[in-house]
C-alpha cells in the first residue's frame, strides 16, 4: 500500500491540520489452475498414449514415451497444469479423439 502525504491549511491562518491521503490498490486475485490427468487403461496401445501427448501437450517423442511410462506403471500421471478453460478444452479434445479412434483412454482434470 502506498501513502502520499500532504498538508491541509485553512486559509485564515489558524491551526494546520495533517492529514493522510490513502491510495489502495486491488490485488488482482489468479484464477485457480488445474491439473489435466490421463488415466491407464488395459486396451489403449501405448503408442497411441505417446501420440496423444505429442499432439496435444506439446511434448517431444522422449517425453511423451517418459510420461506414458508413468501413466503405464502408477495407472495415472499430470500431463499438465492449466486455467480451468484450458484444461477443460484439453480434456475434451483428447477424449475426442480418443473416441474418433475408439480407444477407451481416459482424460480428467481436478484443481490443484
Amino acid at each position: 500500500m502506498r501513502a502520499d502525504f500532504y498538508m491541509m491549511s485553512e486559509g485564515t491562518g489558524g491551526d494546520d491540520d495533517v492529514g493522510v491521503k490513502l491510495d489502495t490498490r486491488t490485488k488482482t486475485k489468479r484464477p485457480p489452475l488445474y491439473k489435466v490427468l490421463i488415466l491407464n487403461d488395459d486396451y489403449t496401445p501405448m503408442e497411441f498414449v505417446v501420440h496423444v501427448l505429442e499432439r496435444f501437450f506439446g511434448m517431444n517423442h522422449a517425453q511423451a514415451f517418459e510420461l506414458m511410462l508413468t501413466v503405464h506403471k502408477k495407472g495415472i500421471a499430470v500431463v499438465g497444469v492449466f486455467s480451468f478453460e484450458i484444461a477443460e478444452t484439453k480434456v475434451a479434445q483428447v477424449m475426442d479423439f480418443a473416441q474418433r479412434h475408439q480407444h477407451p483412454l481416459q482424460c480428467t482434470m481436478e484443481k490443484e
